[in-house]
């Protein structure tokens, strides 16, 4: 499906230079610019390809000024990499129409609740009293155990476990093969050296908004409830332990790993291959950077963090500073 330039400027609320009727049915990168696509420039050391580029339209940051002149009709905006996020939003909606209906493979029970307009691929099977909201996409494969809960427009990719109980708000994406309500690594030592499982009583509660990535794990609580709050994004190969409750907005890259009870703020940036202890609790808008590990309380909101037990970002690149010339001495 092709849009038009006026169609996108709208969309993103952009100013038009150029042919507003020029069109475009795919978003590629600046380098691979081709007529018929959109491209952007929000990284300075790509501007070579602006001037080069065959794609028919361009988004720019307002604060942005060309050297040169420009053949694709050029769209400016407040903030060119925002506004990609925005417009790819909007292609994949027109490019990908919701499913809908049953596959006969497909495993229902007759206790459960669909919405309209659900979708439930094949060999998914649905526990009893599951209740899926309108719109929900069930993709193949998936496991949806008893008495679970999918808000409306929530699609859980194949593969995908969710075990009895649990809760997904609406707007959700959970992406192929994580699970979703696994038991907590719960087990007490006994007298002889061997260990006693934990029964994993609780359920693991996943509000709005939230994304999911492949791979990962959010374990059900011991009691009560494991719980990621609205707008949170994880990304694939993580893992969140029982009793863990993640603040809205967070958001957190791929191999980190949470520890059991442990409280993270809203509005969290955490890199990649984190470690966080359980127990603990993170201030919100703290800034965590990769292979970090998180030892203890972090009070101060608006913190950078670094290291190994980490600390202070600038604290941590002087002493980094030091620390790498100590052979040389």
């Amino acid at each position: 499906m092709k849009v038009t330039a006026e169609v996108i400027a709208n969309h993103v609320r952009g100013e038009i230079i150029g042919d507003s009727e020029r069109s475009v049915s795919s978003v590629t990168r600046i380098e691979q610019g081709k007529p018929g696509t959109l491209c952007f420039l929000a990284n300075p050391k790509y501007e070579q390809y602006l001037y080069t580029t065959k794609a028919d339209i361009v988004l720019i940051s307002r604060k942005f000024t060309p050297k040169e002149s420009i053949s694709p009709t050029i769209i400016v905006v407040e903030d060119a990499y925002q506004a990609i996020a925005s417009l790819l939003d909007l292609f994949n909606t027109l490019k990908a129409l919701k499913k809908s209906g049953r596959s006969l493979s497909a495993k229902v029970s007759w206790s459960s609740k669909r919405g309209k307009g659900v979708y439930i691929g094949a060999h998914s099977v649905i526990g009893k009293k599951a209740v899926l909201g309108n719109g929900v996409q069930i993709y193949p494969q998936v496991y949806i155990g008893d008495f679970v809960t999918i808000g409306d427009n929530s699609v859980i990719y194949p593969g995908v476990k969710v075990y009895p109980g649990c809760k997904i708000g609406s707007n959700c994406i959970i992406h192929s093969n994580a699970v979703i309500g696994s038991d907590g690594f719960g087990f007490a030592p006994t007298s002889d050296g061997s260990y006693k499982k934990i029964p994993q009583t609780g359920n693991v509660v996943i509000e709005d908004n939230v994304e999911i990535g492949a791979n990962t794990v959010v374990d059900r609580a011991t009691m009560e409830s494991t719980i990621i709050r609205k707008g949170v994004k994880l990304d694939n190969l993580i893992q969140v332990a029982h009793n863990v409750e993640i603040g809205e907005n967070t958001v957190i890259a791929a191999q980190t790993g949470i520890a059991g009870s442990a409280k993270i703020g809203s509005s969290c940036m955490i890199g990649g291959q984190v470690g966080i202890a359980g127990h603990l609790s993170v201030a919100n808008r703290t800034q965590i950077g990769a292979q970090a590990g998180i030892l203890g309380n972090i009070k101060g909101e608006n913190q950078t963090l670094l290291g190994s037990p980490a600390f202070d970002a600038k604290e941590y690149l002087r002493a980094y500073a030091i620390f790498r010339k100590l052979h040389k001495n």
